[in-house]
């Protein structure tokens, strides 16, 4: 009885102990465990007021750990959840983020398989657990800002899917790329992920770029109408958006990727015209919570090591107030690539110095906060910037609410949030959205199903599966291949065949594009065979393009050809003198010029998500009418590289005719950026321009009717451009300054609305000031970038 008495004691005893010492009270959290709310802990205290409270209060050494990443488990964390040896480590006294944390990473080069990424309430408890031991046994407590990617879906186990971004861009859908943020966000918030890398703002100028299948496409104001829409998104549900990659990084020499992401060619107007444009515009508008900094150098300054780029534009001009975090190995380049730092500590002087506040590597973060530490002590970096760059991470912390509320606060819910009936409704939807009707001759399509008995379905796309689950989005969602979607699409009343017909490449890629090589004997079988079952098909569906291993990230090409022998097989195809329908899988623009002339139909589906299969069937069968238009332009050669929309007055001509006095070159664009067609037809009318003349500072309201004028329902995507006939500095032709997805029954007629402000007609004039010149001015209705339907002038005149 005795001892039992005694064991209640010290259990009562231990209780209340445990209550004394609790730090969670009500209200507030006591994150440096001294007993009483500091400012810093005290949500009625303005922001500012408690980042400079908490700065007093931390050691130079937990400064410096609020300035580098840990990559998550397998990256390079070695334990999936906090053990006794964290008490050794460098984030003892804290740390900045934690990247892709238990995300379960499908890849090839760096797979990060785990057991707490599913189901999702795992995830969520498995966050918490993690945030919990910085919170509690750290000495002040900081939380961890847990950031992920995010830019077609999150970066997550089966979280809500999207297509590619080149995708996401030619859905030219406002409203739907906001409510994918908001998906984004809120899977993220529900997972225990606190700040999503998304979107990607970078121009894609150069067709060869590996990534160009990461980006919104070549133009600069749909790629930050879209952008801002994502950004919007993701931070309404309570999650940063982190804009990537600032600054001029996807124009690297001679479109090489990899290693050689460095040594753009692009001049200081263009700079600002084409590159930073998205980002001032969408930092202004939406006002996005981080930026990433890139790799690459511009007029001889890396990026991650200047000044003028992070702070002076970043901060000062564009109004960021955020943290900035490196793109892995961007610090590092100063020393091993640029070699304008004469060792890795110097390297991490300038980075700092610059503006950079957090660190990204796959190296442990003790590779940076320890030179840091050093440079300190060596008197070559000052307290002051260490506060400013420590506060800019903290502010962050603060404005995610980490300070008042750092756990998932349901974690149950995730499973009713993540990838739900919301998500997958939005993700299907997106992916109809991007399908793009490139050619459709005696109008083949939409395929009758009832007047088709027999279908082959070939080429090395049609059961490949891995462009739907590409780096930087979900992985581990089903997949539908094209085969199987249209199996699934018609039934069992109709014959579908399949044979593959050629491989996506073949023996010597890429050198066969500059020295082909005979055709294999097992190659030519294997054509023939597709042939034969051609000739029993009533309709031949051909998916050729490109997969994960032939375009995306350290993925550029020197030609843009269907690579291997899919050519080959498609003008076998072409001769058997079936019907013959291309469906292009691929990440980038290609040189399809037979495959344009001679094939009658052609769809472009770039990556799309992972209902591919479903999704192409009912768009080739016609219950998904195909609206969507291009977002960058596809040249016929790579001869013509550059070759985009917007572009200089006579430095490409659009209408294709001869070269100067001599005909010498291959002229004109495959097909222009904006450019996609429909199974059904529009018409333009009543084209209002208001007023006729206006000030410098004021709006102009333009409004245009459109009606479908087919037999079928369909979205049309209302494109206006706006021409400055005369100006002080040459400017481009003209550009997209504004855009609009209408859907339409047949018959149906919308006015469609725009507003153009003042920055729509600012140019960069001689004094490098963006200005609004008083001229005139022409507003041009389209439904491509060549295929201008009406036009109406106005005049922008000076102040009396």
């Amino acid at each position: 009885m005795k001892k039992l008495s005694l064991l209640l004691l010290l259990l009562i005893t231990t209780k209340t102990h445990a209550q004394e010492k609790s730090i969670y009270h009500k209200g507030w959290i006591d994150f440096n465990k001294n007993g009483k709310m500091d400012v810093f802990e005290d949500p009625s205290q303005p922001i500012d007021v408690r980042v400079a409270d908490l700065l007093s209060q931390m050691t130079m050494a937990e400064k410096t750990c609020q300035l580098a990443t840990l990559y998550g488990y397998k990256r390079v964390l070695k334990e999936e959840m906090p053990t006794p040896s964290w008490k050794n480590e460098v984030w003892k006294d804290g740390i900045a983020n934690i990247d892709e944390e238990l995300n379960n990473l499908t890849s090839h080069t760096d797979a990060a398989p785990t057991q707490y990424s599913y189901p999702y309430s795992k995830h969520a408890a498995a966050i918490n657990t993690i945030q919990k031991w910085f919170v509690e046994e750290t000495r002040m407590g900081i939380p961890v800002d847990f950031t992920n990617e995010g830019i077609h879906g999150l970066n997550h186990d089966r979280a809500t899917p999207l297509p590619a971004p080149i995708g996401i861009g030619s859905t030219w859908d406002k409203e739907l790329v906001r409510h994918a943020g908001q998906v984004v966000g809120r899977e993220a918030k529900a997972l225990g992920y606190t700040n999503i890398y998304t979107p990607i703002l970078d121009v894609s100028r150069d067709q060869r770029w590996g990534r160009v299948v990461e980006t919104y496409g070549e133009n600069p104001f749909l790629i930050a109408e879209m952008g801002k829409q994502m950004c919007l998104g993701v931070q309404e549900e309570g999650v940063a958006s982190t804009l990537k990659h600032f600054a001029v990084y996807s124009v690297p020499k001679g479109g090489r990727d990899g290693a050689d992401r460095t040594d753009p060619h692009v001049a200081p107007r263009e700079l600002y015209e084409m590159f930073l444009y998205p980002f001032r515009r969408v930092i202004q508008e939406a006002h996005p919570l981080g930026v990433m900094s890139s790799y690459n150098d511009w007029n001889g300054e890396p990026v991650t090591g200047s000044y003028f780029f992070l702070t002076e534009l970043l901060r000062q001009k564009f109004g960021f107030n955020g943290y900035v975090v490196s793109d892995s190995e961007a610090v590092e380049y100063l020393y091993s690539k640029h070699h304008v730092a004469d060792s890795p500590e110097e390297a991490v002087r300038q980075a700092f110095e610059a503006g950079l506040n957090v660190r990204t590597n796959f190296t442990m973060p003790q590779t940076y906060i320890m030179p840091l530490r050093n440079l300190y002590k060596e008197g070559k970096i000052a307290m002051k910037t260490l506060d400013s760059r420590v506060g800019d991470v903290l502010r962050v912390k603060f404005k995610l609410g980490l300070f008042d509320h750092p756990y998932v606060e349901d974690t149950k819910a995730a499973n009713k949030l993540v990838h739900n009936e919301d998500g997958t409704a939005m993700s299907l939807k997106m992916n109809r959205e991007s399908m793009v009707l490139l050619k459709n001759e005696n109008n083949l399509l939409p395929l009758n199903k009832s007047a088709i008995k027999n279908i082959l379905v070939t080429g090395p796309l049609a059961t490949e599966t891995n462009y739907a689950i590409s780096r930087y989005g979900p992985s581990h969602n089903p997949v539908t291949s094209v085969l199987d979607g249209v199996k699934n699409y018609v039934g069992t009343g109709v014959v579908v065949n399949y044979a593959k017909g050629c491989n996506i490449i073949d023996a010597t890629w890429p050198e066969s594009e500059i020295i082909e090589t005979p055709l294999t004997a097992p190659e030519q079988a294997s054509i023939d065979s597709a042939v034969a079952a051609a000739k029993q098909a009533d309709v031949v569906i051909a998916v050729v393009g490109e997969d994960v291993d032939r375009v995306g990230e350290s993925l550029s090409r020197t030609g843009l050809n269907l690579p291997g022998r899919q050519l080959k097989l498609i003008q076998a195809l072409q001769a058997t003198g079936k019907p013959v329908v291309m469906v292009m899988i691929n990440g980038q623009p290609l040189t399809v010029n037979w495959e344009n002339k001679y094939v009658p139909a052609i769809l472009e589906a770039w990556f799309p998500g992972p209902e591919s299969g479903r999704v192409i069937a009912e768009t080739l069968f016609g219950d998904n009418n195909p609206g969507g238009k291009l977002p960058i332009t596809f040249p016929k050669t790579v001869g013509q590289i550059e070759f985009n929309f917007p572009f200089k007055p006579g430095s490409q001509d659009p209408q294709g005719g001869k070269n100067s006095w001599g005909n010498t070159s291959v002229n004109g664009a495959l097909y222009p950026f904006g450019y996609g067609l429909s199974y059904t037809t529009f018409a333009y009318s009543n084209l209002q321009v208001s007023p006729q003349k206006e000030n410098q500072q004021g709006d102009v309201e333009v409004s245009v009717d459109v009606t479908n004028t087919g037999q079928r329902a369909g979205d049309d995507v209302v494109e206006l451009y706006l021409k400055q006939e005369y100006s002080s500095v040459t400017v481009y032709d003209y550009d997209l300054r504004g855009f609009d997805r209408v859907p339409l029954a047949p018959g149906e007629k919308k006015t469609v609305h725009f507003t153009l402000h003042p920055d729509d007609l600012a140019i960069l004039d001689k004094n490098m000031n963006w200005t609004v010149e008083p001229g005139r001015f022409m507003v041009m209705i389209g439904s491509s970038s060549e295929d201008i339907k009406l036009k109406q002038e106005f005049e922008v005149v000076g102040r009396d």
